[in-house]
Parts: C-alpha cells; sequence; structure tokens
C-alpha cells in the first residue's frame, strides 16, 4: 500500500487556532490554576503548543490510552497504558485529546475522572467529529470540526508515522 498525504489544515492556520483556544482559556480560567492532562501519545504536540500561550498558572500532567493500535478505525477496547500521577481531587482539570472521534475513549475517561472529585472537568479538543459521535462528551474547547477521514500530524499518527508533520493532513492508502 501507498500512504499519501493531503493537507487539511495548513500550519499558519494551525498556530492561529491554537492561540485563540488559549485566549478563551485564559478568560474562563482567570484567576484559577489548570491542571492540563496531555492525552499521549497524540495530543503532546497540541498541549506544549497550547500552554505556551495559558498565562494563567498550569500544571501539566500525562496519560497514556490507547484505542486505534495500528489500525485505521478504534478497536472499541480502550486501554490506560498509563494513569496521571498527580491527585486531581479539588482541581480545575482540563483534559487536553488529539482528536475527539466517537467520543468512547473521553466518556471513559470523564467518568473515571469524576469520580477522583475535581473541582471542575473539561475537554479540550484540537480535532472533533461530531457526526462520528457514538457516546454523549461535551467538549468545552474545540480546534476544528472536521469530517470523517484518517487524520495525520501535529501529533496524530498513523502506525508510528506522520506525528512530526507541523500540519493536520488525511491519510490516503493506494494500492501500489
Amino acid at each position: 500500500m501507498k500512504e499519501e498525504i493531503s493537507v487539511l489544515i495548513d500550519e499558519e492556520k494551525l498556530q492561529k487556532r491554537v492561540k485563540e483556544l488559549a485566549e478563551q482559556i485564559n478568560k474562563d480560567y482567570e484567576g484559577k490554576k489548570i491542571h492540563l492532562i496531555c492525552i499521549l501519545k497524540g495530543s503532546v504536540f497540541f498541549t506544549c503548543e497550547l500552554a505556551k500561550h495559558i498565562k494563567v498558572p498550569v500544571i501539566m500532567d500525562f496519560m497514556t490510552v490507547s484505542s486505534y493500535g495500528d489500525g485505521l478505525k478504534s478497536s472499541g477496547y480502550i486501554n490506560i497504558e498509563q494513569d496521571f500521577s498527580i491527585d486531581i481531587k479539588g482541581r480545575d482539570v482540563l483534559v487536553i485529546e488529539d482528536i475527539v472521534d466517537s467520543g468512547r475513549t473521553l466518556a471513559y475517561l470523564a467518568h473515571m475522572m469524576k469520580k477522583r472529585e475535581p473541582s471542575s472537568l473539561k475537554v479540550c479538543a484540537l480535532l472533533d467529529k461530531p457526526e462520528h459521535r457514538e457516546t454523549e462528551i461535551t467538549v468545552d474547547y474545540s480546534g476544528f470540526a472536521i469530517d470523517d477521514a484518517f487524520i495525520v500530524g501535529f501529533g496524530l499518527d498513523y502506525a508510528q508515522k506522520y506525528r512530526n508533520l507541523p500540519y493536520i493532513g488525511v491519510l490516503n492508502l493506494k494500492e501500489d
């Protein structure tokens, strides 16, 4: 199979939207401290870029969750490979996700996190596929709503490739 990538969101547009999201977060969390939880690995680029523009105090934590493996579709099984390390009880938590697709992963994580009694719990996603949603989940801060396609770049991968692209692209697999 030949892998072809077409640019969906270029680097300039991506950076502009990240700054806009940070501005909104700064307003909403004024006078507070945010506990950012980056969902690894796909959200790492987005989380780092977003954090650069957040002016309120930030604590960063990381969680490794998988549901795709090396395929093009979610397996439907949510695997927590690494839990976050800091107690979130009484904290204002903002979960940073690369893409919200079916919503199953985030719904599962939100349910788990709410049991840990944060003061508040919100979700920020770079990409959102609202038409593909299978589970109800609120995305409080959404970068871009996109159509159903397999996305790579800016942290998102296909079989661990393409994370380092500075833009968001659509992956197409073609017969050789």
